[in-house]
């Protein structure tokens, strides 16, 4: 009668200690890399509260001070804070929204449907993305002038509704999904709009909300376009306003740390809440040809 020896307990622990050593060099890098990514922000929640006299004083301050309510009203007084935040709000909400009805619609039909030209239509718009802003910027001026739209909101939010990068995200995305569910709904008298809305779409829900983030960052970041656009002070968005802050002799630093910090605080709870979407919608997308 044959018997079999059960492993000596005391393996497993040395196994996952031994493990743990080899692994120990990786996490301690990861951990220095993750102070390094928080120190900045760190730096920043700091010097909001302080002075600008403060932040260049020997020795350095490491805690916060209590300059916070002084500086929010000096920011408040100096660029129209609170109506600059509803701006960029405004902007980046509308923006975001048509948007992403852009990208998904000419995505599903990248993806969806076949007709000649479909190969050379996506490269035409994957090439967009290695041309540079900065080529753009005097011909879309140009236009916008000869429209009328200077200094209008319509002017920062039109010429970039097509964003090609969102396009090809969810061109990816719709690629997973199988072509004979969309066979079998035709062959029951399904439209196409109802098997888009109805079939194609809750399918493609991280997608769309890796869409949405992405896109809403990006127009709450833009600087360069909303700065030639928009002369009205009233009208500006958060990076234009800021950057106003920064004047040819004097900059007031805890200002400008404490606007930063404000307009950095609705990206990181949009992130915070929806970062589980954001991740699998950019994996889904990055695994099809």
């Amino acid at each position: 009668m044959s018997t079999t020896t059960a492993p000596p307990r005391a393996a497993a622990p040395a196994a996952a200690m031994r493990r743990g050593i080899l692994h120990a060099p990786v996490y301690l890098l990861l951990a220095a890399a993750s102070v390094l990514a928080v120190l900045p922000f760190l730096w920043m929640v700091i010097a909001s509260t302080h002075e600008t006299s403060d932040l260049f004083g020997t020795p350095l301050p490491v805690l916060p001070g209590g300059e916070l309510w002084e500086n929010l009203a000096r920011l408040q007084e100096s660029v129209n804070f609170s109506q600059v935040m509803l701006n960029s709000l405004g902007i980046a909400v509308i923006y975001t929204v048509f948007s992403s009805i852009v990208s998904i619609m000419c995505g599903y039909g990248l993806a969806t449907y076949r007709f000649r030209g479909r190969g050379i239509l996506l490269g035409v718009v994957l090439v967009t993305m290695m041309i540079p802003m900065q080529v753009l910027l005097v011909p879309l001026f140009q236009m916008m002038a000869s429209a009328g739209w200077i200094d209008s909101y319509q002017a920062v939010i039109l010429p970039f509704l097509a964003n090609a990068f969102g396009i090809f995200l969810m061109r990816q995305g719709f690629l997973d999904f199988p072509p004979t569910l969309i066979e079998a709904a035709r062959i029951d008298g399904a439209n196409e709009f109802r098997i888009f809305y109805r079939i194609v779409l809750p399918v493609a829900r991280p997608q769309i909300a890796a869409l949405v983030i992405y896109t809403f960052i990006s127009q709450w970041n833009a600087f360069i376009w909303p700065l030639l656009m928009l002369n009205t002070e009233d009208k500006y968005t958060v990076p234009v306003a800021l950057n106003t802050m920064i004047g040819m002799s004097r900059v007031d630093y805890s200002g400008l740390m404490l606007g930063s910090l404000l307009a950095t605080l609705p990206l990181m709870i949009l992130f915070l809440v929806f970062q589980k979407q954001f991740v699998s919608g950019l994996l889904g997308g990055a695994v099809k040809g």
